[in-house]
């Protein structure tokens, strides 16, 4: 691409600053008008007439008569949408849903992505990225040469002959516009491939030719992609293999324990990393500023925001706040109503406020115990059930037990490390670990993604230790009692390695 086309791009990207700044300085009437157009164009729509939406004048009214809602309380609308059915969360047709890690009772979630959503959100939150970077990177060359995209797959629903679903990333790059499509690398048939060993190898081959300026993804994938491309070439470090490389934009999963090894592997210090918060349910969030991983909240998406402080989660009458009233550094789950007919919808992320001037956050968990360092959402229900398989399989009863993830570092491959008190030891502790593995995978779709080939996660690792060692290791903080209990799963090796510090 030449330098003036890149300039002209670039020129064109930045026009969109001034809507982001309007935003900026109105939030809360941004929000407000938000809210009453979704109701608005809803209001036919069979959940519109449930809640009688035509009624609806203000924002009390709607949280009264509204409740807050989880994917167990919407999944029989979405199975429907999935068989064919129209207007019954939201007015237009929806063709596509998102496929995501699932709940306590089943393997995946399916989030309803309307063309209103694809367009006005998700789509634009890509522009936007881009758009904010040319603003406070005004040299920029990006646009000199192709963005590598790594889409995840997609499949027809065994529902319906004209209902699809896969990652959002890959209903994003199947429905990307033409000038998109002449901008990113690799070619559609390779990005959208599910056997992820192959496609792995295929993305490598096919795009060490190409003039890649930006990345963008999951760190833990695109860290395997550039090794492999360094195998493959026999490359010192990436900017031999594209030298105009200045961008990774990166959402998903924490990008603290990966940040040292993209900077070995790309030693530069002109490139750059930009944060976003990409979910299936929406996008929400974009690094608006230079080298400061905090996000400024989109508002302009077609998502209308409340929040619950996490104290209040689980109470009879928690508090749900509106944009207004919320604070800084205080945990705050997220809910939303959206252009895809997601109404009061916790997704189960927690948030703080960095600033409410503009309003700017970070992700700082989720609403349960989780571990989610590669993208594989595995929460404690997931563990539970396995744990509870293995220990059928072996003869072996637990007591206590902790995990947490094991970061990638140099050649070693990540992993889950389980630190586990049993009561009973286990008859063959690989096959215990085998069977946690297997039946891991059976309930969770995101982890089975990770663990394909032994690509992205080997087998867990499972320590047995000693009789009362959570019981002493709680005691020696001074947290012995009912409200002091061993954390089940946790998304960083704080406990566990304070555990195994313990034990020496």
């Amino acid at each position: 691409m030449s330098p003036i086309l890149n300039t002209v791009i670039s020129w064109f990207l930045k026009q969109r600053v001034s809507q982001i700044d309007y935003f900026k300085e109105n939030p809360h009437q941004a929000q407000h008008d938000l809210l009453f157009d979704l109701i608005e164009k809803a209001k036919d729509t069979e959940w519109g007439q449930k809640y009688d939406y035509a009624s609806i004048k203000n924002v009390e009214t709607y949280q009264q008569r509204v409740p807050v809602q989880d994917y167990e309380q919407v999944k029989v609308y979405i199975e429907r949408l999935r068989k064919g059915e129209n207007n019954l969360l939201w007015p237009t047709e929806i063709k596509w849903f998102a496929k995501s890690s699932g709940t306590t009772s089943d393997k995946s979630k399916f989030i309803p992505v309307s063309s209103e959503a694809l367009e006005d959100c998700h789509m634009k939150g890509g522009k936007d990225m881009l758009s904010l970077y040319c603003n406070f990177r005004p040299d920029t060359q990006i646009f000199s040469g192709k963005g590598l995209v790594m889409g995840g797959s997609h499949s027809v629903s065994e529902f319906s002959s004209n209902s699809y679903f896969g990652d959002i990333s890959a209903i994003l790059v199947q429905n990307f516009p033409f000038w998109a499509e002449l901008m990113r690398t690799p070619d559609i048939s390779i990005a959208l491939m599910d056997d992820w060993e192959v496609k792995l190898d295929k993305i490598a081959n096919a795009t060490i030719t190409e003039n890649v300026t930006n990345l963008s993804g999951v760190p833990s994938w695109n860290l395997v992609l550039l090794k492999k491309i360094l195998e493959i070439t026999g490359r010192r470090n990436v900017l031999e293999v594209w030298p105009n490389l200045e961008l990774f934009i990166h959402g998903g999963v924490s990008f603290a324990p990966y940040r040292e090894q993209f900077k070995k592997l790309i030693p530069s210090d002109q490139m750059w990393y930009m944060e976003t918060y990409n979910a299936s349910e929406g996008f929400f969030g974009i690094q608006d500023r230079p080298h400061n991983n905090e996000m400024l909240l989109m508002l302009d998406y077609g998502i209308y925001y409340e929040f619950i402080p996490t104290t209040d989660i689980g109470s009879d009458n928690p508090r749900v706040l509106t944009l207004e009233q919320v604070e800084t550094d205080t945990n705050y789950a997220l809910i939303i109503s959206t252009n895809a007919g997601l109404w009061r919808y916790m997704i189960g992320d927690t948030i703080q406020f960095t600033s409410i001037n503009p309003y700017r956050i970070q992700i700082s968990g989720r609403t349960k115990n989780f571990i989610n360092a590669f993208g594989e959402e595995v929460i404690v229900d997931n563990a539970e059930k396995a744990l509870d398989a293995a220990c059928r399989e072996t003869g072996a009863v637990v007591s206590e037990y902790t995990a947490a993830p094991v970061f990638v570092e140099d050649n070693n491959s990540a992993s889950h490390e389980y630190l586990i008190e049993f009561e009973k030891e286990p008859d063959d502790l690989d096959k215990f670990i085998k069977v946690l593995d297997k039946e891991l995978q059976n309930i969770n779709s995101d982890y089975e993604a990770k663990r394909t080939a032994d690509i992205m996660l080997k087998l867990p690792r499972v320590k047995s230790l000693p009789k009362n060692t959570f019981f002493n290791w709680l005691k020696s903080k001074g947290k012995i009692g009912g409200q002091n209990k061993v954390p089940r799963l946790f998304n960083n090796r704080k406990y566990v390695d304070e555990i195994l510090e313990f034990i020496g």
